[in-house]
């Protein structure tokens, strides 16, 4: 009987980046540590003088979750290089040490000036979460190319067909050069992932030019404007139909580096059994501060509000690249976020297409559907604008309350009465800072909850959008305000911040019922004072008796005047106590039809009659 022959193949797993990206470039040390650095264009290498240190938030390998993820074999470190003789230095990154070296004995490497040498060092064994490498040079070296490997069985690497699919809406700022730069340095390299990888723009604007931007790795979909839900679920359909194994979720309004879908792409070719029906999850860092992780996965609260598993982190620092990679990611009720989420197209057959919710809640809902695990990994990530003073009523009361209720009711989550005191709550803070729109998209939402899924599927989400956008206050110059109400208001820097300075006393005296709608007008003062224009932003002591409040964006120089309307909070009151009773007598009716109407909404059938395209092939 003959032997099977194992094929044991070099499978790449992560480059080292020597080169910042254009919108991080101030942040170097989130690329490598060096006494003297620069890329030298001519020669497309990185040279340096004395220690150059890769142990970053890019270029750290993270051994302990590749092992965990994958069928990885032992690891090397490629380098080429050329220049005076250099040393390398392993070291291991662990909790509560910022670095140590790995055995301690440098590898000495032969400098050449006639040419780059290449040279493949077997990593030492190790546990850290991450290991990565130290060079120092004699004089000055230079570095052409450096990357990990590993050998592994052939019969362990996983066929891959990864489809990217972003969904944009006249943001050609962005969506054109994320394009330029997917077919500049993922097609058009000579790694797997090259053969394995396309890219769907899903076009609700309608805006860009299909023949132009398209080609073999890149199609254009023009599409109705049915929000970033319906996009993405047009996107999944277009990767179905094209074969892929993955789907790649990612926003359009994000700077992203290349190697975030190699590293995406190698680890899905070796996943373990395990983990393939894993989501794979990119962190958000902040494009105002690029050296800021904002979050990478998410979950849902007990009260419904939505929460980051782990803090913010500063990646250029040793310190939180070790315990980004040390948190436990794989918890409850966690969820990734589409700025850049990887589902397996396995999942996507087996709990359907997103329900039709236009935006707001569809990812979440999404990952309570599914309830995956989750992986995360350093240096897979993309930038994106900070969601601070981004607060449109629109969207994060009438969405948020509607798309979170019917979560709720769709995937039998117990949270309702949690997230119901909470929305009694945000509706009385509304009221009580005269915030008289976002408390009636509030009730809008709930109201909208409450007519069922036939309100759902036949809804014109633009134009509802359209309809609950003119009720956003509309915050204007301060220049185009009431001077003499501008005049008299002077927001609190702190407050702005976010920064509670509030003592316990205060704090105690804030918690007690001090509607100033309860108050005659002789004990009502005509003296402004300030609010911060923020979802569910607290009204304080300093303005509970005035009669007008010029609420703020977090900048300070943008505000909406808000007056006192006794008749406005009347009717909004009486119609709370309306729908309040609605909802009690009806809740169970209503999930239960939610639940019953969920296949169907989340079919590729109801998709396609939704989208008007027809039958499918």
């Amino acid at each position: 009987m003959q032997e099977s022959r194992i094929i044991v193949r070099d499978l790449s797993l992560a480059n080292v980046l020597l080169i910042p990206d254009d919108f991080a470039a101030g942040h170097v040390e989130l690329y490598y540590r060096a006494d003297r650095a620069e890329y030298d264009n001519n020669l497309r290498a990185l040279a340096f003088v004395g220690e150059i240190d890769f142990s970053t938030y890019f270029n750290a390998f993270s051994l302990r979750k590749w092992c965990r993820y994958t069928n990885v074999g032992p690891i090397f470190l490629h380098l080429e290089f050329a220049g005076d003789e250099c040393s390398v230095l392993f070291v291991e990154l662990t909790e509560g040490v910022s670095a140590a070296h790995i055995n301690g004995t440098p590898i000495m490497l032969g400098g050449s000036h006639e040419g780059f040498a290449s040279v493949d060092l077997r990593l030492p064994e190790s546990d850290a979460p991450l290991v990565s490498f130290v060079l120092h040079s004699k004089g000055t070296t230079r570095v052409k190319a450096a990357y990990y490997y590993t050998e592994v069985d052939d019969a362990l690497v996983r066929p891959v067909r990864l489809a990217l699919c972003t969904t944009t809406f006249k943001k050609e700022d962005y969506i054109v050069p994320n394009i330029e730069t997917v077919r500049r340095e993922v097609l058009a390299g000579n790694e797997p992932i090259s053969d394995g990888f396309h890219m769907y723009v899903v076009d609700n604007g309608r805006t860009l030019d299909v023949e132009t931007l398209s080609d073999d790795g890149v199609t254009i979909v023009p599409n109705p404007n049915v929000g970033g839900a319906g996009g993405f679920a047009r996107g999944m359909l277009e990767a179905l139909a094209g074969g892929a194994t993955h789907v790649l979720l990612m926003d359009d309004d994000v700077h992203v580096s290349p190697e975030s879908f190699k590293r995406t792409y190698n680890l899905l070719s070796l996943v373990k059994n395990c983990y393939k029906q894993a989501f794979l999850n990119g962190a958000m860092l902040s494009l105002e501060e690029p050296n800021l992780q904002y979050e990478d996965v998410g979950f849902v609260r007990k009260d419904g509000i939505y929460d980051k598993v782990k803090p913010d982190l500063h990646v250029d620092q040793m310190v939180d690249v070790v315990k980004n990679e040390v948190i436990n990611v794989e918890v409850e009720n966690a969820y990734g976020a589409w700025w850049y989420c990887c589902i397996p197209v396995e999942m996507i057959r087996e709990y359907g297409l997103p329900l039709p919710v236009f935006v707001r809640c569809d990812d979440v809902e999404y990952g309570m559907r599914c309830r995956p695990t989750i992986m995360t990994m350093g240096g897979i990530c993309v930038w994106h604008a900070s969601f601070e003073g981004r607060f449109r009523a629109s969207v994060d009361c009438y969405q948020y309350v509607r798309n979170f209720l019917i979560m709720l009711a769709a995937d039998e989550m117990n949270l309702e009465r949690m997230f119901m005191l909470r929305l009694k709550r945000t509706f009385d803070i509304y009221l009580r800072s005269l915030n008289y729109g976002s408390a009636e998209l509030l009730l809008d939402g709930l109201e909208d909850y409450l007519k069922g899924p036939s309100f759902l599927a036949s809804a014109n989400g633009e134009e509802l959008m359209k309809l609950n956008g003119a009720k956003n206050e509309r915050l204007v110059p301060l220049s185009e305000l009431d001077s003499a109400v501008i005049s008299k208001t002077k927001p609190d820097d702190n407050y702005l911040a976010g920064e509670d300075m509030r003592g316990p006393v205060l704090k105690l005296l804030e918690m007690l019922p001090h509607d100033r709608h309860f108050l005659p007008d002789m004990l009502l003062s005509d003296e402004p004072a300030a609010v911060y224009y923020s979802r569910g932003a607290y009204p304080g002591w300093k303005t509970m008796r005035r009669r007008t409040l010029v609420a703020f964006d977090a900048s300070g120089k943008n505000a909406h005047v808000r007056t006192l309307d006794r008749a406005r909070y009347q009717s909004l009151r009486k119609r709370y106590r309306r729908l309040m009773q609605e909802y009690a007598s009806r809740k169970d009716e209503v999930a239960h039809a939610y639940r019953d109407a969920m296949p169907w909404l989340t079919s590729e059938a109801f998709w396609r009659t939704y989208l008007g395209l027809g039958e499918s092939a």
